[in-house]
């Protein structure tokens, strides 16, 4: 499976989607809340707390599209 990142080093245009060393990081939390003795049922359902925004100029480049200044500026990661 390959997570947003990887698309867009693969060539999409562009990606904002849950950062996914975040997500792990979080799972390994609750799982060690459960092997401490909590109820899997007890715990909350939690959604993505942090997301990557990341760009890919190449390909931008490539289809004509030209990508804002200030839209640049907010990436995590920009691929020239």
């Amino acid at each position: 499976m390959l997570v947003s990142s990887e698309w867009v080093d693969a060539g999409g245009l562009m990606s904002y989607a849950p950062d996914i060393l975040d997500n792990w990081r979080r799972a390994a939390v609750y799982v060690d809340k459960i092997l401490k003795g909590r109820t899997p049922a007890d715990l909350p359902v939690e959604q993505p707390m942090k997301f990557e925004f990341i760009v890919n100029l190449k390909t931008a480049k490539q289809i004509g599209v030209t990508i804002p200044p200030n839209l640049l500026v907010r990436a995590n990661k920009v691929i020239r």
